[in-house]
């Protein structure tokens, strides 16, 4: 059996760091992924969760906004809500995460939205990255799927 998933899209928000009671890095976020429905795009948005060393890389480099892609495995739980209730949940468990622009890409994509709404266009100017390594731009088009 197999249980994988790749995904790329935008963070909807900050990721939100938290540490377990044996202290633990745990991050939570949510990412928004386009899809096409007939001749409309569509996004989903998809909760998912890092821990330790993914979890830090998030909370430290990345934010809302950012275009990323993440590879793991769906996980399904449930627990008990405040008011006694189980809750289910399913949620992607980032084993990888990769950035796929550069830190002034993400900020003036972040700048350009009031409001947050999933973007795939290639941005006009070269990209760089701190190792003048050109930094991969992806749009749908390119996607196999």
């Amino acid at each position: 059996m197999i249980n994988r998933t790749i995904l790329v899209g935008r963070l909807t928000r900050d990721p939100e760091l938290r540490k377990t009671n044996t202290g633990k890095s745990v991050a939570s976020f949510t990412l928004a992924c386009n899809r096409r429905f007939g001749q409309q795009e569509q996004a989903d948005f998809i909760n998912c969760v890092a821990w330790e060393k993914s979890a830090e890389f998030l909370a430290n480099y990345l934010s809302k906004g950012a275009l990323i892609s993440v590879e793991g495995r769906i996980q399904s739980r449930s627990y008990e809500d405040a008011t006694g209730k189980r809750v289910y949940v399913q949620e992607v468990v980032a084993e990888t995460i990769q950035s796929l622009e550069s830190k002034a890409q993400s900020q003036r994509t972040q700048a350009s939205q009031d409001s947050f709404q999933p973007s795939y266009q290639a941005d006009p100017e070269p990209s760089f990255s701190v190792d003048d390594e050109p930094v991969l731009d992806i749009t749908s088009d390119d996607l196999p799927f």
